[in-house]
């Protein structure tokens, strides 16, 4: 291709692509109606397929697919901390009937912990079936325990709580960056392998299981990893767009915000909230016939749900004077996003199967973490629904 005609193709792809997007912003925005009575519905109809589809042992039905008619197999640790820690956000919220089904699925969670040793020689606590264990099921494990105490006042499991916390310290590193998987066959991290999740589902473990247990001392772990996060984590490990859009991160920062955020952890939650408002618009777009053209597909209700918790988690932020000027904008886009959520809920009926009643489907198939982010997101938006 002759230098001439290089250039002709880039203008043309340029201009294709401005088009594009201009086409894009000129789209209406469609948000429905919700209240906060209906929100609060939908994420009960949404509890209510995990507990109606869990087995006695407690474990969640994975996943199904309504076009064969079949469950789907493909069982996850982190899913299963993460459902059950749904349930006990709910419960906290009110919904005591729920801890009943919360305490089968953590049950199931407490038979997998298997003994490790801290870097500092302590007793510590992994969650795992195999040779190795995850950094973020441990994780969703400590924040299950930490809401089921804010639900019960139980405090059994803080011995847990800490041993848990303990496995997670150990996987941090100097810089603040926190390993993904722990080596049973080595004892220890296994190197330079992190997570796009389980680095944020860790640091906010770790601030909850300090909220709970002061004396204990995970507050200076946490920030170490909090500054990393929002100072240098997306581009370290290479993540786009940035910021990258992190609900754990925003659990993280609501969590540590009365212990004094610093301006750079401020400016990262700017930036984060402006992120989701941009995906949540652009979502809003798909309401139209035009926008769902050139828009592609509706994203999965997993996905969806943890733009609206990032969102709900970041807008309690918005006392802080630093981003006061972003309290209505948030409150806005949250609860459209909320709105366009529940709309595409499945209603619990008499001709509804337990496997669809208050699910959200994708192609076909509902994945249990489907309802877990959607639950939490539609439960944290409600103090900005009428």
């Amino acid at each position: 291709m002759t230098a001439r005609r290089r250039v002709r193709a880039t203008l043309v792809a340029w201009a294709v692509g401005a088009g594009i997007l201009r086409l894009s912003l000129w789209a209406p925005e469609v948000c429905p109606s919700l209240t906060a009575a209906e929100a609060r519905a939908a994420a009960v109809d949404s509890a209510g397929w995990i507990v109606a589809n869990q087995a006695p042992d407690g474990e969640y039905l994975y996943a199904w697919d309504r076009d064969t008619g079949e469950a789907v197999d493909d069982y996850h640790l982190g899913r299963h901390a993460g459902v059950t820690m749904s349930l006990y956000q709910l419960a906290v919220a009110g919904e005591l009937d729920l801890v009943e089904p919360a305490d089968r699925g953590l049950e199931w969670m407490l038979d997998r912990l298997r003994p490790t040793v801290s870097p500092t020689g302590e007793p510590a606590a992994a969650f795992t079936e195999g040779r190795t264990a995850k950094l973020g099921a441990a994780a969703l494990l400590a924040v299950s325990l930490a809401h089921r105490r804010l639900a019960t006042g139980d405090t059994r499991h803080d011995e847990t709580m800490v041993a848990l916390g303990r496995f997670l310290a150990g996987q941090q590193r100097p810089d603040g960056s926190m390993l993904n998987l722990y080596s049973f066959a080595d004892d220890g991290p296994v190197p330079d392998e992190t997570s796009i999740y389980s680095t944020g589902e860790a640091l906010w473990a770790l601030a909850m299981i300090h909220e709970a247990l002061p004396a204990a001392g995970f507050d200076r772990i946490a920030w170490t990893t909090l500054d990393y996060v929002t100072i240098s984590r997306d581009e370290v490990e290479g993540y786009a767009p940035q910021p990258w859009p992190d609900q754990w991160a925003a659990y993280s920062l609501a969590e540590m915000a009365e212990w004094g955020l610093d301006d750079h952890h401020v400016d990262y939650a700017r930036r984060l909230i402006g992120r989701y408002a941009g995906i949540v618009r652009f979502d809003a777009q798909r309401g139209t016939t035009y926008g769902s053209l050139t828009h592609g597909p509706v994203p999965r209700g997993s996905g969806v749900g943890t733009w609206i918790e990032g969102l709900a988690a970041l807008r309690t932020l918005t006392v802080d004077p630093r981003l006061a000027d972003l309290d209505g904008p948030t409150a806005e886009v949250l609860a459209c996003g909320a709105a366009r959520l529940a709309e595409r809920q499945v209603e619990p009926g008499d001709d509804v199967p337990p496997e669809e009643a208050g699910a959200w489907f994708y192609a076909g198939e509902t994945r249990m973490d489907d309802q877990q982010h959607a639950a939490s997101g539609l439960l944290g938006a409600e103090p900005v629904l009428p």
